[in-house]
């Protein structure tokens, strides 16, 4: 792994912190001219929109964390977990 995150960082995880940035910036913008303009659903529907973009980057900081697990069961710094037990195990 490379000193930086971003180096190291899966393509997965990259096109998920781009997306959730550009659909954030639109929210912005959107919300922005919602409240320039006294129109009240543009700026609902930008708050909408922004939320969305908050749950892309929830799971692109989802997928990172994954992403730094693997690395580390990869080079002996974690032990796998172990597999869950289903209800017939129990019995």
């Amino acid at each position: 792994m490379t000193n930086t995150p971003w180096e190291a960082a899966s393509p997965r995880y990259k096109k998920l912190v781009f997306t959730a940035m550009a659909i954030m910036g639109i929210g912005i913008i959107l919300a922005i001219i919602g409240a320039n303009i006294p129109s009240l659903p543009t700026v609902y529907t930008a708050i909408g929109i922004m939320l969305v973009g908050m749950l892309c980057h929830i799971a692109g900081m989802m997928v990172r964390a994954k992403d730094a697990r693997q690395w580390r069961i990869e080079n002996g710094l974690a032990a796998p977990r172990a597999p869950k037990r289903s209800a017939d195990d129990a019995q």
